[in-house]
């Protein structure tokens, strides 16, 4: 997305555009986060316990990833964490 920007400075306008660049890597993040949780979910009503046990290490390797960046607040990692390994635990 490309806007017109009346800057009043050029270290703004670079602001702006690393926000943009920021924004979007961001997005793109959270998006492969909700795409793994959709796909243990998947896994998980398939009974399908190797390919669930799969898809979370993945999604916790995201996630802390993305929490690392400041991306999720620790708790609300640690929360989503626990609700999908609970989910795995019923399959054991």
């Amino acid at each position: 997305m490309r806007f017109i920007i009346l800057s009043n400075s050029e270290a703004a306008l670079k602001r702006h555009h690393q926000n943009l660049k920021q924004r979007a890597r961001n997005r793109s993040t959270k998006s492969r986060v909700r795409t793994c949780i959709k796909a243990f979910e998947a896994a998980i009503i398939r009974k399908e316990k190797p390919v669930a046990e799969a898809r979370f290490s993945e999604f916790v390797k995201l996630i802390d990833s993305a929490t690392g960046k400041g991306l999720y607040h620790r708790n609300t990692a640690a929360r989503k964490k626990s609700r999908l390994h609970k989910k795995l635990a019923v399959l054991t």
